[in-house]
């Protein structure tokens, strides 16, 4: 594990520090997609989004909340590690008090570019035009509500924590779903790596003095990933995970541009502390010893030709995309612990490092789920 990760994509959480004593910040303000996304994109689509049906939202919420998951994200165990409320999605609207302590602008499908550069080289039918660039728009039109004056928004903002991720995974899904090449595909990811730090210094332009960068997830562990590539050579798996060998070289690859570009940010901005979120180890500590199973995640979740798990906390998958309310758990857990750099506890002694009774990060846990496995499963039991 590289010594230089630290692993935030927890960093969603909204801090009450002020009412609460139990926070770090006052605020907290996240960009990303489907897995830091709270209710943006079922706002946005209404009755057309998955994440708006059961069995999505059944095992915390038992009620769909636009969260694409069976329960709650990894942004909720660590607000709730913090003793915070969960995070609200920006496109809820509500007035400036509802937004003071943080907002979500994360939108599922969201890309780190902007789509006019996916259409530039004929890759079509995203789900989401609300790119990263976009979502900071959102927060530029939200920041006069919150703050009157240059001053007043100088002060406010230097106890706020960003959170600009996790995003980019879309920038490489929509184009591997399109059949196009890994050698086309990995000429995307110094133009997506330089999208993040263009969105990086925006916010430090307007006053943001703390923020994480979550990196990628191992994407050759991803299920739909898995059976997409069903057909691959045995030696293009690892032995000890099961996961595909070159598409995790592809998200390490798009890491250690992510880390260059935040060392030279940090050079820029000695005045900003900028954290990278090792998120690739923090699920990877998961896949430890996993059963080389690898069910079929063509069908989504909800559809008519799906059938949910009868227990979906033995999955680590509970659509072909996104994990379960157990595995974030998990993940949660190591964020807090061991895959941050600086520690959270350095700057939040009182924050609860077990999430929920798994704890933080040591994999003890782990093994309680089926990393392989998709909880959603197509109706002939693939």
């Amino acid at each position: 594990m590289a010594a230089a990760a630290a692993a935030a994509f927890f960093f969603f959480a909204i801090s009450l520090h002020a009412e609460l004593g139990l926070g770090c910040y006052t605020s907290i303000f996240s960009f990303g997609a489907s897995v830091a996304d709270t209710g943006n994109f079922l706002i946005l689509t209404g009755n057309s989004s998955l994440a708006g049906r059961l069995p999505y939202g059944e095992t915390f919420f038992h009620h769909p909340t636009g969260r694409f998951s069976d329960g709650r994200l990894i942004i909720d165990f660590i607000a709730q590690a913090m003793g915070l409320p969960l995070v609200k999605p920006y496109l809820g609207g509500g007035g400036a008090e509802d937004f003071r302590h943080g907002a979500n602008f994360a939108v599922a499908g969201a890309t780190a570019l902007d789509v006019d550069y996916f259409l530039s080289r004929g890759i079509e039918n995203l789900s989401s035009n609300n790119s990263l660039s976009v979502q900071l728009r959102w927060f530029e039109q939200l920041l006069p509500s919150l703050c009157s004056s240059a001053s007043d928004c100088a002060a406010f903002l230097s106890n706020v924590l960003f959170s600009v991720g996790q995003i980019g995974a879309n920038d490489y899904n929509f184009p591997f779903f399109q059949n196009r090449s890994v050698g086309e595909i990995a000429t995307f990811v110094p133009d997506v790596v330089s999208a993040i730090g263009s969105a990086i210094e925006i916010l430090i332009e307007m006053g943001a003095r703390t923020m994480v960068v979550p990196g990628s997830f191992p994407m050759g562990c991803c299920a739909v990933y898995l059976n997409i590539f069903q057909g691959e050579k045995q030696e293009s798996y690892d032995p000890q995970t099961g996961c595909i060998n070159w598409l995790n070289d592809f998200a390490i690859r798009h890491n250690r541009l992510l880390v260059a570009e935040l060392q030279r940010l940090r050079r820029r901005h000695p005045e900003v502390a900028i954290m990278y979120s090792d998120v690739y180890h923090a699920a990877m500590a998961i896949y430890a010893s996993p059963p080389r199973l690898r069910l079929n995640a063509t069908v989504p979740c909800g559809s008519e030709a799906n059938s949910v798990c009868s227990d979906p906390s033995k999955k680590i998958w509970w659509d072909g995309l996104h994990t379960t309310e157990a595995a974030n758990r998990i993940i949660a857990g190591g964020l807090l612990g061991p895959y941050t750099v600086p520690p959270i506890s350095q700057d939040c002694p009182d924050v609860n490092r077990e999430v929920d009774g798994f704890h933080d990060g040591d994999g003890h846990m782990a093994s309680a789920i089926k990393p392989m496995g998709t909880c959603r499963k197509s109706s002939d039991g693939r």
